[in-house]
């Protein structure tokens, strides 16, 4: 029955402390975040050990969670680093983690010394497959396990029905799949020597290959499948929006969104889709069911390889990979969020460049989009600007509406 089940957890990335504050803003229960190292996500922008303070006294102060990845597999020099980390975390007092992810059975250990207020949760990366794994990270102390990708809703049922009744399952629901074993990779070290499993992957799965005959070295031949291409590592990216009631069903505590290297835009397009199509589920299965075109329609809106349901229902076919190309779908554009007002102008830093008179939209965190038409432009200096052209730049916009922080604005293509 939907009434014995609890509302389940939405946990969304973040790659700074603006994209942070969005999630918050935009529905988010939970944010998991990276700081400078030990995080399996180098290339992201990270949060400095003062910017996760404010990140995480923010998000406490909407009654929110964060939780800190700390998910590399660790060598022994890595090791003194990592304990020290913990011990400037602990010292956040109030505002320290609510958990921290790792995979590492060294680090876990650590982590139980220097953080023991801190909940702590077994990554993907350690690849948990079986109840008897989530009895055993029970047992050292885990609450909760991020199950392996490849398992299907089948096995995560029966999985919940053996292990601890407080024990959680937090599983990905959303975001680009990995090629390699519950995200375990090689391929990166080997071409670049930059190692996917200390936080430095290159996204080697998504280069064009071909294959050599061992006799005739120098002759490159394209790997095809029905002429559609050579990107046979290249997978679609998850999507389970339209599948809330299976995964409550099956027992998941927490439904994870992949993506700690994306926009703010991408993270209030799915962080508000999401949990739009959750409360409308809580409140009455019949309104979820008939706002899933809807739901989909919104999601689509964010950057995407096209969708796919990954192991959920079995194994993936050739169906869930794309064969033509390695690009994103792109919806929209991002054009910056609001920060604040002065003199009746909306201030925002620009991300991309749009131009007076030019038909936007606006969206907000209570699921609101607005079309607007741009109507003035000013810099920091008052001066009127016909468009801004300068990434980051911090501009005054008049859309013809009243605006609030964190209202987005983004451009349909």
């Amino acid at each position: 029955m939907l009434e014995d089940r609890k509302k389940p957890e939405l946990l969304i990335p973040a790659a700074n402390l603006e994209v942070l504050k969005t999630a918050v803003m935009y529905g988010a229960d939970a944010i998991y975040i990276g700081g400078d190292l030990y995080g399996l996500r180098a290339k992201a922008k990270n949060f400095s050990m003062e910017e996760m303070e404010e990140g995480i006294a923010f998000a406490h102060t909407h009654g929110k969670k964060v939780y800190v990845t700390a998910n590399i597999t660790a060598h022994n020099q890595d090791l003194a680093g990592i304990r020290k980390y913990f011990k400037e975390l602990h010292e956040f007092g109030y505002n320290r983690p609510d958990a921290i992810i790792i995979s590492d059975p060294g680090v876990f250990m650590i982590a139980k010394e220097e953080l023991p207020e801190c909940e702590l949760h077994i990554s993907t990366q350690a690849n948990s497959t079986n109840y008897e794994t989530y009895r055993f990270w029970y047992e050292q102390g885990a609450s909760r396990v991020v199950s392996a990708r490849e398992l299907s809703l089948k096995e995560l049922a029966e999985l919940r029905a053996k292990i601890p009744a407080d024990m959680e399952i937090e599983s990905f629901v959303h975001g680009a799949m990995c090629i390699a074993y519950s995200g375990r990779c090689l391929l990166s070290n080997y071409f670049t020597g930059r190692d996917a499993n200390m936080g430095a992957c290159t996204h080697s799965c998504r280069w064009r290959y071909h294959i050599v005959e061992e006799t005739r070295p120098g002759e490159f031949l394209p790997i095809e499948e029905n002429e559609r291409g050579t990107y046979i590592f290249n997978s679609k990216d998850l999507c389970m929006i339209e599948y809330i009631p299976e995964l409550v069903k099956a027992g998941i505590n927490s439904f994870k969104v992949e993506g700690r290297m994306k926009t703010a835009l991408y993270v209030a397009t799915v962080a508000r889709t999401y949990r739009r199509a959750i409360d409308d589920f809580f409140e009455d299965p019949d309104l979820y069911e008939k706002n899933k075109t809807l739901y989909m329609e919104e999601v689509r809106k964010g950057v995407n390889r096209q969708f796919t349901t990954g192991f959920f229902f079995g194994k993936p076919t050739h169906e869930d990979q794309i064969y033509e190309h390695n690009t994103y779908e792109k919806a929209y554009t991002y054009l910056g969020t609001v920060s604040g007002e002065k003199d009746g102008m909306y201030m925002l830093e620009q991300k991309n460049k749009f131009s007076v008179g030019e038909n936007i939209e606006v969206i907000r965190p209570n699921g609101e989009t607005l079309e607007v038409t741009v109507k003035r432009i000013q810099n920091e200096q008052g001066e009127d600007m016909e468009s801004c052209p300068h990434p980051k730049q911090a501009i005054y916009v008049d859309l013809g509406t009243k605006l609030d922080s964190f209202d987005i604005l983004r451009r349909k293509e």
